[in-house]
């Protein structure tokens, strides 16, 4: 798949993380189209109006949680890659992205942490 035909949509309550993953994100691969979504729901409504290749997600977020918004993308976009970008590590988390068949990538947001979700979102 070529970097270009990436449309990744970042979803997080938190204004800054999605403001600090965009920037980093687009200095990596400036030709990915970045969209942004502060909860699940409105996440869920921006898939069905254009479906974007990647998506990350944070875990603890208002109404639905992460978790919750990645089981219903995988269910109805199976071949959308998710990525679980969260400052929640517990044990059950990691299983639960692992049961859904996303990655995991803890917050903070860092140079290392955004390569290693780029890395994982290009691995064909």
């Amino acid at each position: 798949m070529s970097t270009a035909s990436h449309s990744l949509l970042i979803v997080d309550d938190s204004r800054m993380s999605r403001m600090m993953l965009s920037r980093l994100i687009a200095d990596l691969r400036p030709d990915w189209r970045i969209t942004e979504a502060a909860s699940g729901n409105e996440a869920l409504e921006l898939i069905e109006r254009d479906p974007p290749t990647l998506v990350s997600l944070d875990v603890n977020m208002p109404g639905m949680s992460g978790l919750e918004a990645a089981g219903r993308i995988r269910l109805h976009h199976p071949d959308v890659r998710i990525v679980i970008c969260t400052a929640n590590i517990q044990d059950y988390v990691r299983q639960a992205a692992e049961k859904a068949g996303v990655q995991f990538v803890s917050k903070p947001i860092t140079p290392e942490s955004v390569a290693h979700m780029v890395a994982f979102f290009e691995a064909e």
